[in-house]
């Protein structure tokens, strides 16, 4: 059995070529009602450039207690959702990185807090739709086809305008081994 603290660790030591910077003022943590339009603005930011689906200020705050957000300083530097889908399965949504912090560790920690919140609520498996796989390959998720999924996941596909040309690539981790430290 492998902890997520000891993973976080492992993951970083053994992969020294990638700059990763974890400051003291950096801090993950549940999203509240005041980070709404932050979390809006780099969902949003992203989805202009046809990065990811947009997400409307309804569609946050209906969704909000699913939120983790990225804090430096006051500021929110990432977002990432948890939904539950199944009993077996949950999806890491809209993980989102300000420009500005992109090489600093913000995404990890995000996809490690989704990761920790679903071992809690004991959903064995975690997976993601993306356009960059290579960020869930170092996090150690693996490649699936999208036909593998079952069909409750794609009611965010349609109201996606790339629907019948979808370029996300399917990821999944299976968390059931992992354990909390305190």
């Amino acid at each position: 059995m492998i902890c997520l603290r000891h993973w976080m660790t492992r993951l970083v030591l053994e992969n020294p070529q990638k700059q990763v910077i974890l400051t003291e003022s950096m801090k993950v943590r549940k999203a509240k009602v005041g980070d709404a339009k932050a979390i809006y603005s780099l969902i949003n930011y992203y989805a202009e450039q046809d990065k990811m689906l947009f997400r409307s200020m309804a569609n946050i705050y209906d969704s909000l207690q699913t939120f983790f957000v990225a804090d430096v300083d006051g500021h929110v530097a990432g977002c990432c959702a948890l939904e539950v889908i199944w009993s077996d399965l949950a999806e890491i949504k809209s993980l989102a990185v300000d420009e500005s912090h992109a090489g600093e560790g913000v995404g990890t920690m995000l996809v490690t807090a989704a990761l920790e919140q679903a071992t809690q609520l004991g959903v064995p498996r975690v997976f993601a739709l993306t356009l960059i796989p290579i960020f869930f390959d170092k996090l150690s998720f693996e490649r699936v086809g999208k036909e593998t999924l079952p069909m409750k996941v794609w009611s965010d596909c349609a109201r996606c305008p790339k629907q019948q040309e979808c370029d996300e690539v399917a990821v999944i981790k299976d968390i059931s081994t992992l354990c909390l430290t305190a």
